[in-house]
């Protein structure tokens, strides 16, 4: 039996901007995924994901001719398709166990990734590479990605601060209907239609992504505030904010400032939003009274391991 766990992750910053080659920065938080491989299984898996990320491994191994002898048991306590990166954790841990098991050694942390990622592009074609780098390294990531060939991939050696770390929330506006592609798609036609206007707001996003970096270091947490504030309008601007959402995150306005993390959504809900809570007993208060699930922030410091 070979055992593998990967964390969710937080887009802080950069959702969808990072697709143009701008930075983004994102943090693996402790919510995660297990992925359990049962070798010599009597019932071999037959899953279409798992199939095609063997494939993935074996192809990188060289190995051929050898068909699946193994099963998968998956087990998260990570929200699915609500842009806390399930998909990403899924992946890289499905890699490390699949690897293992057909080499016999784990695998390095730039292999696992790289194979994961290899794997997103498959499930979601304009995947970044970002959440996979941040579920398989962990902690705080700065990332950015010029060209398919050119890729600037930064751990950042400092954590959350705890004057910033305590305050933070995730909320759930509900599942999007669109998925992940949807809403990058609706991104593109809309960029080609009127370039001008979405590279601003692009160059807006990253000048807000270095800003949130500057304020992470520099322990402030009001210029975060300040920062998540600018990103929720930007990303308004984009149309990646659904009425409902935008809704929820005006009425908590009072108690929090909150910005959607992932690709969002148009018709109904657009997943989890990050919330920098400045009344915590007002914002737990209207949350219970209207049903709204909340988790708590905490930042993970350990990307994909062994069990």
């Amino acid at each position: 039996m070979i055992k593998y766990s990967a964390p969710a992750k937080v887009h802080m910053s950069g959702e969808h901007s990072v697709v143009y080659g701008k930075p983004a920065l994102l943090t693996a938080i402790n919510y995660r995924l297990i992925c359990t491989l049962i070798e010599k299984s009597q019932h071999p898996v037959r899953d279409g994901q798992i199939v095609k990320i063997d494939s993935i491994v074996r192809k990188h191994l060289k190995i051929h001719n050898r068909s699946i002898d193994y099963n998968i048991k998956i087990t998260s306590d990570i929200p699915r398709g609500k842009g806390l990166g399930s998909s990403a954790a899924f992946s890289c841990a499905l890699v490390s166990a699949i690897y293992e098991h057909y080499s016999k050694r784990e695998a390095s942390q730039e292999t696992i990734s790289n194979l994961a990622y290899t794997a997103e592009k498959l499930f979601h074609a304009n995947a970044s590479g970002g959440d996979t780098t941040t579920s398989c390294m962990g902690g705080l990531v700065f990332f950015r990605k010029e060209f398919e060939f050119l890729k600037g991939i930064y751990t950042l050696n400092f954590k959350i601060p705890r004057v910033i770390e305590q305050r933070l929330y995730l909320i759930d506006t509900g599942k999007p209907v669109e998925k992940t592609s949807d809403m990058v798609n609706y991104i593109g036609k809309a960029y080609n239609k009127n370039p001008k206007k979405y590279e601003r707001i692009m160059n807006e996003i990253e000048k807000t992504t270095k800003r949130m970096v500057i304020s992470i270091v520099k322990k402030d947490a009001e210029f975060f505030s300040q920062q998540l504030r600018q990103n929720q309008s930007l990303l308004t601007d984009l149309g990646v904010v659904s009425e409902k959402a935008q809704k929820l995150l005006n009425d908590i306005s009072v108690f929090a400032v909150g910005k959607i993390t992932g690709a969002g959504g148009i018709k109904s809900g657009a997943g989890f939003a990050l919330c920098f809570v400045n009344d915590e007993r007002g914002f737990a208060q209207y949350c219970e009274k209207h049903s709204i699930s909340i988790i708590k922030f905490n930042q993970s410091h350990e990307g994909v391991k062994k069990l």
